[in-house]
């Protein structure tokens, strides 16, 4: 007796299946691809924000610095010395709020 040798055939839901899940993973691997894209360019655009956060906040800090200079008692007795003016205290007013 000889057996009869069976030929698996893939039917075509099983064929259906197999291309759905083959799309998928495609889909995903690609989708995950532009998704790491999209988040290393936020990445670098949240490090060049930071920089430039603390470039400007080095330069406010440089320029408050400068005014406190300017603005100091030596400083003005110096400029009014320069001008050729007369320091006199009794004409000084102070203001409290």
């Amino acid at each position: 007796m000889k057996r009869k040798q069976r030929k698996m055939r893939i039917t075509k839901g099983e064929r259906l299946l197999y291309v759905g899940a083959a799309f998928f993973l495609c889909f995903t691997l690609v989708m995950k691809i532009f998704c790491g894209a999209g988040v290393g360019r936020l990445s670098m655009n949240i490090e060049q924000l930071k920089y430039e956060i603390n470039t400007q906040e080095k330069k406010n800090e440089s320029l408050t610095m400068k005014v406190n200079e300017l603005t100091s008692f030596d400083k003005v007795k110096e400029v009014i010395a320069e001008m050729g003016l007369a320091y006199n205290n009794d004409n000084i007013i102070v203001v409290n709020d």
